[in-house]
C-alpha cells in the first residue's frame, strides 16, 4: 500500500499543479524506473520551452554502462542547476542537496510497481540492443535482470524514504506534486497546453 508522504506542500489538484509548472523555471522529477519520468520530462520541456536533462544520459553513465565517478557527477549537476531553466529527471537521492535548493517544483511520478515492471519489460523488448534517447551513448538496452526487477519492485519501500528525507532537508518549501497514473500525467500535460 502506498503511504502518503509527510510533506506540508503537497499539491493535490491538477489545475494548481499546471499553474505551478507554468510559472516554474526549474523542475525536478523523480519516481521508480519505468514510471514514465523521462517521457513526462521531455513532453514538459517541449511545452514549457526549457532544457531537458536526463541524469542517466548526462550525469550518471558513460558509454557501455560504465558509471561516472561520483565527484564528477556532482560537478556536472552543480553546473546544470546553476542554469536558469531546466527539467531534471532521475533517481539519486544523494544529489538532492544540489537539485532541490534550486527547484521550483518537484514532480513525483508514483505509479504502481506493476505498471513500472510492465514498462521496463516493454522497453527491454522495444529498445533491446539499442540505446534509448534518454540514455548515454553506448548504453544499449538490456533485458531487466533480477537486481533491476528487485529495485523497481522495492522502490517505494527502499528508496522513497531517502527521497522524503532529502526533500525535508533540502527542499522543505518546494511544492510537491504526486502523479499516480499515466492518465494524470496526460491530463496535466493537456492542462498545461490549454493555459498556453
Amino acid at each position: 500500500m502506498l503511504q502518503q508522504p509527510k510533506h506540508r506542500l503537497n499539491v493535490t489538484g491538477l489545475a494548481e499543479a499546471a499553474e505551478l509548472l507554468k510559472r516554474a523555471d526549474r523542475i525536478v522529477i523523480f519516481g521508480s524506473s519505468g514510471g514514465g519520468k523521462s517521457t513526462l520530462a521531455q513532453k514538459l520541456a517541449r511545452i514549457l520551452g526549457v532544457r531537458y536533462v536526463s541524469m542517466d544520459r548526462e550525469v550518471f553513465w558513460l558509454s557501455g554502462w560504465v558509471g561516472r565517478p561520483r565527484p564528477e557527477q556532482r560537478e556536472i549537476i552543480a553546473r546544470i542547476v546553476a542554469e536558469e531553466r531546466w527539467i531534471i529527471d532521475g533517481n539519486n537521492p544523494r544529489t538532492l542537496d544540489l537539485r532541490l535548493p534550486r527547484a521550483d517544483v518537484i514532480l513525483w511520478v508514483r505509479v504502481s510497481r506493476w505498471l513500472c515492471l510492465w514498462s521496463i519489460f516493454k522497453r527491454g523488448i522495444v529498445h533491446r540492443g539499442r540505446t534509448r534517447p534518454d540514455m548515454a551513448p553506448g548504453c544499449t538496452e538490456k533485458w531487466p535482470d533480477r537486481e533491476f526487477i528487485s529495485y523497481v519492485w522495492n522502490f517505494e519501500r527502499d528508496d522513497v524514504p531517502d527521497f522524503m528525507e532529502g526533500i525535508r532537508l533540502h527542499g522543505p518549501d518546494v511544492p510537491l506534486v504526486e502523479l499516480r497514473s499515466r492518465a494524470q500525467m496526460g491530463q496535466l500535460l493537456q492542462r498545461l497546453e490549454a493555459i498556453g
